[in-house]
């Protein structure tokens, strides 16, 4: 069956319509609004090898909140609906990622209850049109939506990669704890995943 998913959502601040495609190619179609954002989510889906459509409009002629908070709702909640059922593939899932001098873990259980814990610092406010105070909303939102544990923490922090390391622990996750694997109760899924066959967002900023 194939997995895939679209989500819309309209509110007074945003516009918002999500396909993604977990068995995808790398395709991307982003218009956010927010350049390095694009950025980050062509990085998502090419290097997770997902299909992304994503075409948002928000008030940003205020500031990104809306626009990068109301975007991990959707896509938390497209991650949600095209996973389906999770029968057979991996519940949980974690990844340690060098990139240069910043080093980053990322621990996931798809387990239907959301929580995020956030353990990053940016030393700048911004990276493009990017406001770096709203990486930890996109996250929140995407792990309160999409259902699952998230856990983002940077072990050593430093300029190259530093928004980077943290979009591609999360995003690696979502590309092996989807997967169906052998070996995997065709009814409750797998217990535990390592990450070894997962490909994610590898690039500085």
């Amino acid at each position: 069956m194939e997995r895939i998913a679209t989500v819309t959502r309209a509110t007074k601040e945003t516009d918002i319509a999500v396909t993604l495609k977990l068995d995808g190619s790398g395709k991307a179609d982003l218009s956010t609004g927010i350049g390095f954002f694009d950025h980050m989510l062509d990085g998502f889906a090419r290097h997770g090898f997902f299909d992304l459509d994503c075409k948002v409009k928000g008030d940003l002629q205020v500031d990104g909140h809306h626009t990068v908070e109301d975007t991990g709702i959707v896509l938390g909640e497209a991650i949600k609906k095209a996973v389906g059922d999770k029968k057979g593939i991996n519940r949980y899932g974690y990844f340690i990622l060098p990139m240069d001098e910043v080093l980053a873990l990322c621990a996931v259980d798809l387990s239907g209850r959301p929580y995020l814990n956030f353990e990053c610092e940016f030393t700048v406010p911004k990276v493009g049109e990017l406001d770096t105070e709203l990486v930890k909303e996109f996250f929140y939102a995407v792990s309160y939506s999409a259902g699952m544990n998230l856990h983002i923490k940077m072990l050593s922090s430093g300029m190259g990669g530093i928004i980077s390391c943290p979009y591609t622990t999360d995003i690696l996750y979502t590309r092996h704890a989807g997967e169906h694997k052998g070996g995997c109760s065709p009814d409750y899924g797998c217990a535990q995943g390592s990450g070894y066959a997962v490909s994610g967002l590898c690039h500085t900023c």
